[in-house]
């Protein structure tokens, strides 16, 4: 889940993009990329749990999908509220807090004996993440123009994979499953915390950080038609995510009950990993180009999924996510790059803001919505099925808008 690729579409036709970086900005760079994988990484590492916890504290599909959409909500009141707050407050402050901030979260949930401390862990995480990333992503492009904007759009991604991977291998082979993970990934965030305070210098800072609290959300007027398509096609690609990262452990769990769990969180790296290489690899297309591509690919992933989850194939499960993946990275690229370039400088905190939006209510809504579906008797295959074809349904509606937007665009012959 990428929320810091936002600042690229404003520096990568930069002339400076292949300056010569300063002294000591690619150790920076390399710390802000580590946070940022560990923040995502954190974030998807009770998705393979899942199972876990509905097996020992009784829970159902719903619970898990609720733990899901919370987290969702809560970065976007993140991104929304504290998102500029390092503007006002300096990035080494609002970086320590959500540091701080995350390994509390992490702590509730090595401790957590319920449902209630992971779903006030999830929804400290969201605050965490959403004030973090986006300082991170400016932070990582200042360090080093080019190679921060490739950093800020593909960490995140690789952390998402990361965290479920290593998630699912914890609670498949190790000892201590529900505490290890955690235990480790605070550790490393206490350790990132020493080099945020030694390795970054402190920024300069405005006046206004109560008025900056107050969310802004407008798409301007040279954007509409743009984010008209883009916003569909946000909705329906973060609906992918939300698809692995709350019914996929349980739909594998029911292809195969006796496989282990790092399969749900394998489904989740390779979407997540393979979004990563998708997003440097067409970095350099135009942004239309990007969403295009990334919306065909997406259908197509998710129709071979939808039939892999009703054929029961836990193989073609997995080599469908694959296919996913390269939709997901790419069509998350574009849905920024056909938007915030069309606006002023000034305005893009508000447009960032409304795709957020859109965003974080594709991947928290649809999810619950499944869940809600099959607490109330409907076959877990059968909601599975049916949110991987309503997402082929807005994927494909996305399509058709983003390609009668190039139509219009298109010169009239004389």
């Amino acid at each position: 889940m990428s929320v810091t690729t936002a600042a690229a579409p404003g520096t990568i036709r930069s002339s400076a993009a292949h300056e010569a970086p300063a002294p000591g900005s690619l150790v920076r760079l390399a710390l802000l990329a580590s946070i940022a994988i560990s923040f995502l990484a954190a974030s998807a590492a009770p998705t393979p749990l899942y199972q876990h916890y509905d097996l020992v504290w009784h829970g159902t599909a719903l619970t898990t999908t609720e733990a899901f959409g919370v987290y969702a909500i809560a970065v976007l009141g993140g991104l929304l509220v504290f998102g500029s707050a390092a503007t006002h407050v300096g990035r080494r402050p609002v970086l320590l807090a959500a540091i701080a901030l995350q390994i509390a979260s992490l702590l509730l949930f090595a401790t957590a004996g319920s449902y209630e401390p992971l779903f006030i862990g999830r929804v400290l995480q969201g605050f965490a993440a959403g004030a973090a990333l986006g300082t991170l992503g400016a932070a990582m492009i200042e360090a080093h123009q080019s190679h921060g904007t490739i950093a800020s759009s593909a960490a995140p991604f690789a952390g998402t994979g990361l965290g479920a991977l290593t998630a699912g291998i914890a609670v498949s082979y190790l000892p201590w499953p529900t505490h290890l993970i955690y235990l480790g990934l605070s550790a490393v965030l206490a350790l990132q915390a020493v080099g945020v305070i030694t390795l970054l210098h402190p920024t300069a800072t405005q006046p206004g950080l109560i008025r900056s609290l107050r969310p802004q959300v407008a798409v301007p007027s040279s954007a509409r038609t743009a984010f008209a398509a883009a916003a569909p096609a946000a909705f329906a690609t973060w609906a992918v995510a939300g698809l692995f990262g709350s019914l996929g452990p349980a739909v594998l769990h029911a292809m195969s009950p006796d496989s282990p769990s790092v399969l749900g969180g394998l489904a989740l790296f390779e979407v997540a990993i393979i979004g990563s290489i998708a997003t440097i690899a067409v970095r350099s297309w135009e942004g239309r180009r990007q969403l295009t591509w990334g919306l065909s690919v997406v259908i197509v992933g998710i129709a071979a999924l939808a039939v892999m989850i009703a054929a029961g194939t836990i193989a073609g499960f997995i080599a469908a996510a694959v296919i996913v993946g390269i939709g997901f990275g790419s069509a998350l690229q574009g849905s920024i790059r056909t938007t915030v370039p069309l606006v002023e400088a000034h305005e893009r905190a508000g447009l960032l803001a409304a795709v957020y939006l859109v965003s974080y209510a594709g991947m928290g809504i649809p999810a619950v919505g499944a869940g809600y579906a099959v607490s109330r008797g409907v076959d877990l295959t059968t909601a599975a099925v049916a949110y991987a074809i309503g997402v082929i349904v807005l994927a494909a509606g996305a399509l058709a808008l983003v390609l009668r937007g190039r139509e219009a665009e298109a010169p009239t012959a004389a």
